[in-house]
């Protein structure tokens, strides 16, 4: 695997924070400013870094303009390189950045200093400060949520299940970035992805090599990172007989014409990828058959991709849901890099739930059918695909015993929730971020409360949403089935960067109500304990999964590990 140059969201947001305390610095005559290295910097920016960054506002990162008229080239060069040794060293910025953010960035000393140098030389070129200025009077919402979530006495206790092998070539976090578990219909064998391109039977308890998309896809890619990568696979529910299963990948921009797009003075970040495969033997340990691609979607940026596939699983044979294929499709990044149309439109495929006939050919593109009961077909200003639209990255979807489809959406800057889903409804992003409204031309950083005349809009707001003093992202979970009483009857979720553990009763879950989260804890080899002292890193990058009898699975991605709950106190 090819070394990539990934500046992370940790360092970036460290050096905005450092230029909002520290002006009129160096004006940084050192860096280059010719057109070659400049473009050499664009393209690894664009690559790597525009995911979480521009210079337009802030993203899941701090925009980026003006950075170098506040710092020195070579302090910003030296923390990328080792911030550990800048804090270890007690320099003051570095310690008061790492207080701040309570995480510690990887070191990058392998990075060359003119790769490094490069991408500083773009940012430079970017010198104008467009940081907008807040207006103070405007009513924004300082803590939209101001209750903390409460923590429960329950405790689960963890099982260690297996570590999958470690697929970062440097050895750094994180480890194997597994993010998904599913079942394999017949055998109920569990399967888990790793975004940088294997598919694994978990045998025994230990990971085997099913599928590997980099041998399969040559233009398989799996930067900047982020999501991108191998990003979901779902079975066909009659996987034995039909011998389908289907995937999602990541592939550069311009590797082929894309099915859903947009005018060509948008810059392509890269493409989502969902392909058919025929499986030769659906018994054989290890893949082989052939692919058919179904669609292909142009993003902005390589956020909010589409990260989530499944089959309705409790819908049988002869059901009109039965077969039908269910995808997510993030903005892409759209709204907060200045492409706001793109999004909450019922003529465009980004930010929304698509449900498709793979066994149709009705589609423009004559790969798959649009199911004649979703709820836009009929509609000539709307997609046929779309089956509920207005999410900001809807990463994952369950359904729970009694069939309600439940959605978790990835907030901006302020709103993680939870959405029961229902047909042709609109979820409100980017003009709601949760029960609140956004400007989605301003500062998305504001939010505000509801207006009097709020259902003219006719949005459906989540039905349980918790804001950024308790986490950044929302870590889709389950409705635990298993054999616990404890905790039988509750969703379980997370968040995706801090690992904090979070529940919800399903009875609460009701459309017009607002459900209450609560907390619960683990502990491992009999001590209590949090996930970030389980797998040694700040950044969890928590995921679930669930088996075929119903109990839960933990997935830490920062070491690559997977933990079952087998009981709780």
């Amino acid at each position: 695997m090819q070394k990539k140059i990934f500046i992370s969201l940790s360092i970036l947001s460290f050096l905005f924070y450092l230029s909002a305390c520290k002006s009129g610095t160096s004006a940084n005559d050192s860096i280059a400013t010719d057109p070659v290295t400049i473009a050499a910097g664009e393209k690894s920016f664009n690559v790597n870094c525009s995911g979480c960054h521009n210079f337009r506002q802030d993203a899941i990162g701090p925009q980026l303009s003006g950075l170098t008229n506040d710092f020195p080239a070579d302090w910003i060069q030296n923390f990328i390189k080792d911030p550990q040794q800048l804090i270890n060293s007690r320099d003051a910025h570095a310690v008061q950045l790492h207080e701040k953010y309570k995480t510690m960035m990887p070191s990058f000393s392998w990075l060359k200093d003119h790769e490094i140098k490069s991408i500083i030389a773009f940012i430079h070129s970017h010198k104008e400060n467009r940081r907008p200025e807040a207006n103070k009077n405007d009513n924004a919402i300082s803590n939209p949520i101001p209750d903390s979530i409460k923590l429960s006495g329950l405790i689960a206790n963890l099982q260690l299940v297996m570590q999958i092998p470690a697929s970062s070539d440097s050895g750094k976090s994180p480890l194997a970035r597994i993010t998904e578990m599913k079942i394999q219909p017949g055998t109920k064998d569990l399967f888990v992805v790793d975004l940088r391109g294997r598919l694994y039977r978990l045998r025994n308890n230990k990971p085997v090599v099913y599928m590997d998309m980099a041998k399969l896809k040559p233009k398989f890619i799996n930067e900047p990172g982020l999501a991108t990568g191998f990003g979901s696979f779902a079975f066909h529910p009659d996987f034995f007989k039909k011998a389908l299963l289907y995937t999602t990948h990541t592939e550069a921009a311009g590797s082929s014409n894309a099915d859903f797009g947009y005018a060509d003075s948008i810059k392509v970040a890269l493409q989502w990828v969902l392909t058919e495969w025929k499986v030769n033997d659906p018994k054989a340990e290890t893949f082989s058959g052939t692919g058919r691609e179904l669609l292909r979607i142009n993003m902005v940026s390589g956020i909010h991709g589409v990260q989530d596939i499944a089959f309705n699983p409790l819908s049988k044979k002869g059901n009109e849901d039965y077969g039908l294929l269910y995808i997510g499709v993030g903005d892409g990044g759209a709204v907060e890099n200045g492409y706001q149309f793109l999004a909450h439109d019922k003529g465009k495929t980004w930010g929304t739930i698509l449900r498709i006939d793979p066994a149709g050919r009705n589609s423009t593109n004559g790969q798959y059918g649009i199911p004649k009961t979703n709820p836009f077909v009929e509609d000539k200003n709307a997609m046929g695909e779309i089956y509920a639209y207005g999410f900001r990255n809807p990463h994952r979807f369950t359904w729970s015993k009694n069939g309600e489809m439940i959605a978790f959406n990835i907030g901006h800057s302020n709103i993680e929730s939870i959405n029961l889903i229902r047909p042709g409804h609109d979820y409100g992003w980017p003009i709601r971020e949760g029960n609140f409204v956004i400007n989605p031309y301003g500062d998305l950083k504001r939010i505000y409360s509801l207006p009097a005349n709020d259902t003219i809009y006719k949005i459906t707001y989540p039905v349980a949403e918790y804001d950024h003093d308790e986490g950044k992202a929302i870590s889709g979970g389950y409705e635990y089935l298993g054999t616990i009483p404890a905790i039988k009857g509750k969703l379980l979720f997370g968040d995706i960067p801090t690992g904090r553990l979070f529940y919800v009763d399903m009875t609460d879950l009701k459309q017009g109500e607002f459900a209450t989260i609560k907390e619960w804890r683990v502990s491992l080899n009999g001590v209590v304990t949090t996930l970030k002292q389980v797998c040694g890193n700040d950044r969890v990058d928590l995921h679930f999964g669930r088996d075929a009898k119903g109990e839960l699975y933990l997935l830490t991605k920062a070491d690559g590990k997977i933990y079952e709950l087998v009981s709780v106190k």
